[in-house]
Order: C-alpha cells, then structure tokens, then sequence
C-alpha cells in the first residue's frame, strides 16, 4: 500500500515552517496515543505513521529531500552503510536510482561519468540508527536517566573490526582484476556491474574471519545509559553520539537518534512550558471562599480561591511548570476550579438546601440573573 505523504499526515501546509510542524504533531500525538486508545489497532498505527511524518519534516536535511525525492529519499531497503542515513529512516545515495533501473552497475556508469564515485575499499561509516524511547511527564520536566537495549551491528571482537583471520592479508580479486566491476553484455550494450565476489573493493581476505564471515561486524545487544535533559517534550530527538552500527573497513560508526514519545497523565496535561490541571472543589467551598492544596511535578501548593469562584475560573501558580529547555526559567501551573454538585443528599441536608435555597434572592445569583433578562428580552 502507498504510503500517505507526510505532510498530508500531519495537516499541514507544505510551506509550513518548523514550530507548525511541532504544534501538529503534539496536537495529533496527543489524540492518537495509545494510552489514551488502549487496544485501538488504527490509532496505534497512526501514532506511529505521525512519528515517522515528523522525524522526516522536522529535520531541514531530511525534509528537504522529501520534498525533492518523496518516499523515496528514505528507501530503507537499502543499507549502503555510506554514513547516510541508514537506519534512522534517511535518504540514501542518490545513485541507487540508477542502479534500480540499469542494475547493479547503473549507479557506476553515471559516477564515472560525473566524477562522483568513491574508494569501495576505504573505511565506511556505519549507519544511523532510530530509537522510539517512551517517558512520563515527571521524567520529561525535571530530566533522568535511562538505559535502554539496541540490538545493532557491532565491531566483530574476534578480528577487531578488520574481517580477517589474524595475520590475513588483502589480495587482488580474481574475478576483476582489482577493479571492482565486471563487464557483462546486454544486447548490443556492455553494462559495468559490481564485482560480486569482492562486492566492489577490488580485494578481498585471505582468510576470512570464522566469527563475522569477513563481514568485520556482528549483531548483537548493546545497553546505552542516556541522560534526558530536564524540559524536553514529546517529539525531540536526542542524539547519542557513536552509538550507532559500527563502520565497515574500521570506518567510524553512526551515530544513535532517539525520538521521545511522552505517556499521557493522569492529572495533568502539557502546553509548552505551561502545565494544566482540573481540580474539584465543594459547593460550600466556592461559595465561601477557601484555602486548597493543589498538585505540582514536586509536591503540593496552597492557594486561594475567592468566595463566589465559579467553574472554570482558572487560577496561576507561578514557577510550577516545566523547566524551559533552553534555561529560560520555569512555565507556570494553570489550575481550572471545577466546583463540584452534592449527591446522595440525606433527608436533613436536602431540607437544608431547601431553606437556603427559599432564602436567596437574585441578587445571590447574579450570572443566572443576567441570562434570564436576556432571555427574556429575546423572546418579546
């Protein structure tokens, strides 16, 4: 099945700049996640298929070609192991285009030509990788530290990385003569391909490694402790440093991306810096007024409500959101008064109300007041 163009995924423009990219994906990730649609198959891929949307339109080199290659700037069938993008879901070499429909020796011929071919036999880079790494607000604002377990490709230890046997030297291949491509016909034309025996290096071991296979890499699990910093949110990237898949021919290895995703609270939602939360409060306490204790990310505050608060009167606590990122001091904690109606009155507590209740006059409830008249002008 084709897939949906990112941008169509998101909702946005295609001249959309980078905060409406963010604002987007945190409105939709927040729909969509799977706490919040536990068993809900169609909700978990769409939050997976936003992930993906993100990770590509938030990052200017990956975007960019998006917007000229589509879905095919991040093939991933392709692992050329070039220090492009790999794993991670980047573009790959621009000539795999050339080689996908002249064959494997599609992408040489238009290098030779324009001069953009490379040492087959050089030290490679290893691939990025991505990481989708799963964090509660608590540990998102005030930061942690987590391990987590990649399996990936790593230096062989038993050759140190070389692919060979120790005290095995290179040889010229046999098959091209150390140019690492053959000829073969097609019709009246002569296609340059790879060398399928030295793979392109024009070389190859004498003695392979027994444990990689000469391959100078194994996969296997790695544990990688990772120190989130205090204020990210859910769609930042994190990058860890030479933690990707190791680099072929002793090349250095990729680097680890790892995208942040934050589990839903049960109190309190996020906005930015800001954080939001519902909290009840009795009947008696909004009409008399009261001193509560409300929640933070670090313990309880007091504040106070005036009498006569009404639901949805919002109230700011200072200083009690989230780290900024950037240093920039603390969000605030906005705390939205819901005053919550009795049930299950007993007999006397209902016969109370009712006396209360024949006591009041309009002035008692002046908003109520105000809507009647209006309503009643309305239908003179």
């Amino acid at each position: 099945m084709a897939k949906r163009d990112y941008y169509e995924i998101l909702g946005v423009n295609r001249d959309a700049d980078a905060e409406e990219i963010r604002k987007a994906y945190r409105k939709l990730a927040v729909k969509y996640h799977p706490d919040k649609n536990p068993g809900d198959k169609q909700a978990e891929e769409k939050f997976k298929e936003l992930g993906e949307a993100y990770e590509a339109l938030s990052d200017p080199q990956k975007r960019a070609a998006y917007d000229q290659y589509g879905h095919a700037a991040f093939d991933p069938r392709q692992r050329a192991g070039r220090g492009g993008f790999g794993g991670a879901g980047n573009f790959h070499d621009p000539f795999d285009i050339f080689r996908e429909v002249f064959g494997a020796g599609g992408g040489n011929i238009f290098e030779s030509i324009f001069g953009g071919g490379h040492d087959p036999s050089a030290p490679q880079r290893g691939d990025d990788l991505r990481y989708d790494l799963e964090i509660t607000l608590e540990e998102a604002a005030l930061g942690c530290e987590k391990e987590i377990s990649v399996s990936k490709l790593d230096k062989c230890e038993a050759c140190n990385g070389s692919g060979g046997e120790q005290g095995s030297k290179m040889r010229t291949c046999s098959t091209c003569g150390g140019r690492g491509q053959v000829l073969m016909s097609r019709g009246i034309f002569s296609i340059a391909q790879t060398c399928p025996n030295c793979k392109g290096a024009g070389r190859i071991l004498e003695r392979p490694c027994k444990s990689c296979h000469g391959e100078g890499r194994r996969e296997r699990s790695s544990k990688i402790k990772l120190r989130i910093p205090a204020g990210v949110d859910g769609g930042s990237r994190l990058r860890s440093s030479g933690n990707g898949e190791a680099g072929l021919r002793g090349g250095p290895p990729g680097d680890l991306y790892v995208m942040l995703h934050l589990k839903a609270h049960e109190i309190f939602q996020r906005d930015g810096d800001d954080l939001l939360c519902e909290v009840p409060v009795s009947f008696v306490q909004a009409a008399l007024g009261a001193e509560i204790e409300v929640p933070t990310l670090e313990g309880g505050a007091v504040i106070k409500i005036p009498a006569g608060t009404q639901s949805h009167s919002t109230f700011r606590v200072k200083g009690k959101g989230v780290k900024n990122l950037q240093g920039h001091g603390h969000g605030d904690l906005h705390v939205c008064i819901q005053v919550e109606v009795p049930t299950r009155l007993t007999a006397e507590q209902a016969s109370k109300l009712q006396e209360f209740a024949e006591l009041c006059d309009e002035d008692v409830n002046p908003i109520s007041k105000s809507f009647f008249e209006k309503a009643r002008n309305l239908f003179r």
